[in-house]
């Protein structure tokens, strides 16, 4: 029997994994908080090989920004360890629909959908 994952997808990780396969040159080596070897990225290395597809400052180009907007990528590419459940009782037609009714947080939700 398999174990389940109990978590979701850690995106970051997964890209970093792909940085690391087209520009393996671009990797590096620090200690973590832990004082533990981790792989992770060197930013201006990467720079310098896409160095002429860089799009900088005040440079006009069409944006979709708000306040945060980097703290919510942080936590949408962070892993999750919340679980799906059904409820028979709330859901209409559940067994012969085929549709599903999801509550919970909107980003949680979307994660592990």
């Amino acid at each position: 029997m398999d174990k389940l994952k109990m978590h979701s997808a850690d995106k970051v990780r997964e890209n970093i994994e792909k940085i690391e396969r087209l520009f393996p040159n671009c990797m590096t080596e620090r200690k973590n908080e832990n004082g533990e070897t981790e792989r992770v990225i060197d930013f201006d290395m990467l720079r310098q090989e896409l160095s002429y597809a860089i799009t900088e400052g005040n440079e006009e180009r069409y944006r979709f920004t708000w306040p945060d907007k980097k703290k919510a990528v942080l936590l949408a590419n962070a892993p999750t360890t919340k679980t799906l459940r059904p409820c028979r009782e709330g859901s209409a037609g559940f067994d012969t629909t085929g549709n599903l009714y999801v509550e919970g947080d909107n980003l949680e939700v979307l994660k592990l959908l």
